[in-house]
């Protein structure tokens, strides 16, 4: 894709949610996905919601995004973690 026609500019700043089951472990397990693809991360801005009955916790990571492909393989890398059920 060309740069030119991509809706994003790059860099910016780039919040990605994602749920998964609220288990102990879920928080840094996504909070070392980002890191692999955003080193500035900061895993103290990550945004916690746990769902009505408590069972799945909702995330906001928010990284610099690079480009689309660095996205791409963020969202691929996110969508087939063994502790992801969604990510939006």
């Amino acid at each position: 894709m060309n740069p030119a026609d991509s809706l994003i500019e790059y860099p910016s700043r780039f919040p990605i949610k994602v749920m998964g089951a609220h288990v102990e472990g879920f928080v840094e397990a996504i909070a070392r996905v980002a890191l692999q693809f955003d080193p500035g991360f900061d895993a103290s801005t990550i945004e916690q919601r746990p769902s009505k009955a408590g069972n799945y916790l909702g995330l906001t990571i928010t990284i610099t995004a690079t480009s689309r492909e660095q996205l791409d393989e963020l969202y691929r890398t996110l969508s087939t973690h063994p502790m992801v059920k969604v990510v939006l």
